[in-house]
C-alpha cells in the first residue's frame, strides 16, 4: 500500500471510530506493522499541525483519535450549544489521583486511603468517563477494579500514564493521603487548570 493511500485509509479508519483506537488494531485492519503505522500517524499529526487544520491527530498512549484543533473549542461549543463538565471538585481529583497512581484499584483500597466512603465520588468519575470498570479482583465478594481512561488522559494533556508526576514514595499512611500524594493531586489540579485555561486562550482567538 502506497503512502497516500495509508495515510487516506487511517484518517478513514480513525474518523469513523470515533473514539481511540489501537495502534494493533490499525495494524490489523491496513495488514501493516507497527513501525509503519506510528511513522504515517507521526506525520499526519505533523501535517495537521503544520497547516493549522481544523484537526489534529492525538497518541493516547497505544492508542489513536481524530479530534478538533483547541483554537477551535470555542466554536466548536457554539455549534452544539454544549457546556464544559463542572470542574472537578477535591474530593473528586482526589479519588481520581488514587485510582490513577494505584491503578488498577478497587473501591474498598480507595476508602482505605482516603479513610472516607468514596461510593458517590467513584460514581460521579464513572460518568465522566474518566475511570472504568477493568474486572475484578480474585478475593472473596470479587470487589470490581478501576483504571482511569483515554478520557483522563486527554482531560489532563498526558500522552500516556508515564507521565504522571512521580512518587517516590508508598503513597499510603496509616489510611490517609500522604503529603506527596498531596502534591501529586495539586500537580493534576494545575494541569487541569492550564488545560481548561488554554481552552479559553483558543476561544477568544477565534472570536477575534
Amino acid at each position: 500500500m502506497e503512502l497516500k493511500e495509508l495515510e487516506s485509509s487511517i484518517e478513514a479508519v480513525l474518523f469513523a471510530a470515533g473514539e481511540p483506537m489501537g495502534a494493533e488494531r490499525i495494524c490489523l485492519v491496513l495488514d501493516v506493522d507497527r513501525q509503519t503505522v506510528d511513522a504515517v500517524c507521526q506525520r499526519l499529526a505533523d501535517r495537521y499541525s503544520y497547516e493549522r487544520r481544523g484537526i489534529r491527530l492525538l497518541k493516547l498512549d497505544q492508542c489513536y483519535q481524530l479530534a478538533s484543533a483547541p483554537e477551535y473549542a470555542g466554536l466548536i461549543r457554539k455549534a452544539f450549544e454544549s457546556r464544559k463538565p463542572p470542574k472537578l471538585s477535591p474530593p473528586a481529583l482526589e479519588v481520581l489521583a488514587i485510582i490513577a497512581y494505584y491503578q488498577p484499584a478497587t473501591r474498598a483500597y480507595v476508602d482505605q486511603i482516603r479513610g472516607v466512603d468514596s461510593s458517590y465520588t467513584v460514581s460521579l468519575l464513572l460518568e465522566r468517563e474518566l475511570i472504568e470498570e477493568c474486572g475484578r479482583l480474585a478475593v472473596p465478594g470479587r470487589p470490581i477494579l478501576y483504571r482511569t481512561t483515554s478520557t483522563f488522559l486527554r482531560s489532563f494533556g498526558l500522552s500516556s500514564l508515564e507521565e504522571l508526576p512521580e512518587l517516590t514514595s508508598s503513597g499510603m499512611e496509616d489510611g490517609q493521603i500522604t503529603l506527596e500524594m498531596q502534591a501529586a493531586m495539586d500537580r493534576l489540579r494545575e494541569a487541569e487548570d492550564q488545560a481548561e485555561q488554554a481552552q479559553q486562550a483558543a476561544a477568544v482567538s477565534s472570536e477575534e
